[in-house]
């Protein structure tokens, strides 16, 4: 699940966490709030911006062989 955690602190800080999205992409979901809001002052990057999305393969081989009977 996606989730974007802002807070607001009294002196007009923005506190900005973006959970459940995988690799980069967290910077395209964030990059028009973040224009609206101002000056970007610091960034931290969790563990899931730095994984790998999981890419799921499917392949099959069959081999048969008809011997003689």
């Amino acid at each position: 699940m996606e989730t974007l955690e802002f807070i607001i602190y009294p002196d007009g800080r923005v506190q900005e966490k973006v959970t459940g999205i995988v690799g980069a992409s967290c910077a395209e979901v964030t990059a028009a709030i973040e224009a609206q809001l101002g000056q970007v002052v610091s960034q931290e990057a969790t563990s899931e911006y730095f994984a790998q999305p999981l890419q799921q393969s499917a392949s099959a081989q069959i081999q048969s062989s008809y011997g003689e009977w």
